[in-house]
């Protein structure tokens, strides 16, 4: 899938960027608050997709990265509470973590919408929809096992490593947000059409 606005007016990309970014940060602060019983409810991933297909893995790495600069900005101040223990334990690693697993889905998400929307554009977008959760997940589980084995042990209280990521940190959370973003796939899939219409 070629990107929807090409790269001819630089101005206009920015501040696509931003408005993206945008909505990426409010999305992210209103999971903290919205839930469905104990678990929140997290949207931040459809903006990242949705402006990596448009645009590219260089615009979904960076909207990926804006997500994670509010995750690290929320394990500081201890909105997000699982966060702020890994903080306390080790800022930089953290950080590190929080970045690089937002960039990494966001960056994923481009390039397999580029890869495969190049054969079927809805197929395209929908593992795009498919791979930003399982990325974004698949990263944060592999720094706690390397860098927060300890912490990870702790909050397994004795249960089985493997048991407790599939179930007590993936879990819900995890099908939840994968879910919605193959469901709104499809909407995704609509905006970005609209949008090439628009821009072409």
């Amino acid at each position: 899938m070629s990107n929807a606005t090409s790269t001819r007016n630089p101005s206009a990309k920015v501040a696509l960027l931003g408005l993206f970014a945008a909505v990426v940060v409010v999305l992210q602060l209103l999971s903290y608050v919205i839930k469905i019983g104990t678990f929140n409810l997290s949207l931040v991933l459809i903006p990242i997709v949705l402006g990596a297909v448009l645009y590219g893995p260089g615009f979904g790495a960076v909207l990926g990265a804006v997500f994670g600069v509010v995750t690290v900005v929320t394990s500081m101040t201890g909105l997000d509470a699982g966060g702020q223990i890994l903080w306390v334990s080790n800022p930089f690693l953290t950080a590190a973590v929080c970045l690089l697993k937002g960039a990494a889905a966001g960056a994923a998400a481009g390039l397999v919408a580029r890869l495969l929307g190049s054969f079927n554009a809805t197929v395209g977008v929908i593992a795009a929809a498919v791979v930003a959760p399982v990325v974004n997940t698949g990263v944060f589980l592999l720094g706690l096992v390397f860098f927060f084995r300890d912490i990870l042990l702790a909050w397994a209280n004795g249960q089985p490593i493997g048991y407790y990521i599939v179930v007590g940190l993936v879990g819900v959370n995890f099908l939840i947000e994968f879910l919605l973003n193959v469901i709104l796939s499809p909407a995704i899939l609509t905006v970005t059409r609209a949008l090439k219409r628009t821009t072409a």
